[in-house]
């Protein structure tokens, strides 16, 4: 697994905080360590798809960037 942290723009409430864990946590692959406003820290497992979480981030209504970790 390897640590991911994304830049998340357009949260601003506890409701965006749901809508984004929601989406993050359906992501095969991928471990939720925290999601704040803003910010997601992620565990990513090798060959897992990280344009896919972003993709999952915008379809929820947000968008997202990768800060640290493996590029897109």
């Amino acid at each position: 697994m390897e640590a991911v942290t994304l830049h998340i723009d357009g949260m601003s409430c506890s409701h965006c905080l749901n809508a984004v864990s929601k989406a993050l946590h359906a992501v095969p692959g991928i471990t939720v360590d925290s999601v704040q406003i803003g910010r997601a820290e992620l565990q990513v497992a090798k060959g897992s798809d990280v344009p896919g979480v972003i993709s999952a981030v915008a379809d929820a209504g947000y968008s997202a960037s990768v800060v640290a970790g493996p590029a897109q």
